[in-house]
């Protein structure tokens, strides 16, 4: 699975939300070396701050001033389909043009509402995209099969399962778990890594998301 420094070395596509800025060294390594960067709206100023353009800016465009839109005008995709925020709307452009490895940053902090709906969007689009969200103090990773993640001892982990009828087993996590149900979703949360790797066992195609601290 990708890691801190897979995704830092080798992000192919990065989509930047208008939430919390990137301010951690990892995050901020990520947004430089992009390879296709797709700018929020709302996220815009804070990529001029970095000397940074974006390949595309998408959105409804009312997170913008005038000047910003004549700037970059080239290179805006507006979409004023109120049924998607702007986050769906850029995952829908990456599926559309066959842009399967992507990133995502400033996808929370802010408003907490916000980070809830773009966890739930996360794992929508998790069987069609190669997805992780990474914030200032770790990433989020779904997946939906038995998973193996690079860590290190004593690196904090949790895993959440959207999936209360699959049978989870965790390998090379200090509390083991052996094909244990979760009914509520905060029941593999707070483990920790004892090893330089550790594995997610899933029995069957499930909506499981891993989250590891930095």
């Amino acid at each position: 699975m990708k890691t801190e420094e897979t995704i830092s070395q080798h992000p192919k596509t990065l989509i930047l939300a208008s939430g919390e800025n990137p301010t951690h060294a990892i995050p901020i390594n990520i947004l430089k070396n992009a390879e296709n960067l797709i700018c929020c709206d709302g996220a815009i100023s804070f990529l001029e701050q970095q000397n940074i353009t974006p390949h595309i800016i998408i959105g409804d465009c009312d997170s913008i001033s005038s000047m910003q839109k004549e700037k970059y005008k080239s290179i805006i995709l507006k979409d004023d389909n109120w049924e998607y925020n702007d986050l769906q709307k850029a995952l829908k452009y990456c599926i559309e043009n066959g842009w399967k490895d992507v990133t995502i940053l400033g996808a929370t902090g802010n408003r907490d509402d916000h980070f809830l709906a773009n966890i739930g969007i996360l794992m929508h689009y998790a069987n069609r995209l190669s997805l992780t969200m990474v914030t200032n103090f770790g990433i989020f990773t779904p997946i939906n099969a038995t998973s193996t993640f690079e860590s290190y001892p004593g690196q904090q982990i949790s895993i959440f399962s959207f999936s209360p009828e699959t049978k989870i087993t965790f390998h090379g996590l200090k509390y083991p778990v052996y094909k244990q149900k979760f009914k509520e979703l905060w029941e593999g949360s707070l483990n920790e890594a004892v090893a330089q790797c550790f594995t997610i066992e899933l029995e069957e195609n499930s909506a499981i998301l891993v989250y590891v601290v930095f």
